[in-house]
């Protein structure tokens, strides 16, 4: 990669900026993802667990219900009552791995997207607006920083005890 980087720019002022935009990135989308929740008549548990399966579908990773107990960091018997809860109300299914059928991951109905299209679909609007006047460049620079931040605090997760450990 080539040094692109000027002189007169404040990289350490840089980064602190990234940081607080993604906290508050963070924030408003934990806000929102409440609303989603009480509108819909979920736990705040219920929607960490879409979020987590969502992103997991979205990376070519469809997550079992034990990788989800991890994931979320709740036991396996509360995962369990939570998919039980989330297939009876329709958001979720259980679908055999086609490499392995004795494999079973975690996803998405038409219903449960139908609804997180309906309520999210306002937000994907504004935020295409809101983007539509940066240069693709930005964009894909974004991006990367995204990627790497997220690589960041998914390593950091990795290092952390486990509930209940102490940190060596």
């Amino acid at each position: 990669m080539g040094d692109d980087t000027d002189p007169a720019t404040d990289r350490t002022g840089l980064e602190t900026d990234i940081a607080r935009d993604l906290r508050a990135l963070t924030a408003i989308s934990e806000q929102i993802g409440h609303v989603f929740a009480r509108s819909n008549d979920l736990r705040p548990n219920d929607f960490r667990a879409l979020m987590h399966i969502a992103t997991a579908d979205a990376e070519g990773a469809p997550l079992s219900a034990g990788q989800l107990s991890r994931s979320m960091g709740v036991s396996a018997p509360a995962v369990t009552y939570l998919v039980e809860r989330m297939i009876e109300a329709g958001h979720l299914e259980r679908v055999a791995d086609p490499t392995d059928r004795r494999r079973v991951h975690l996803s998405y109905t038409d219903q449960g997207m139908s609804v997180a299209s309906g309520f999210f679909g306002p937000l994907s609007t504004r935020t295409r607006a809101a983007l539509a006047c940066l240069p693709d460049a930005d964009l894909t620079a974004a991006h990367r920083v995204l990627v790497g931040v997220t690589a960041a605090l998914r390593e950091f997760y990795a290092e952390l005890p486990e509930p209940g450990q102490a940190a060596e």
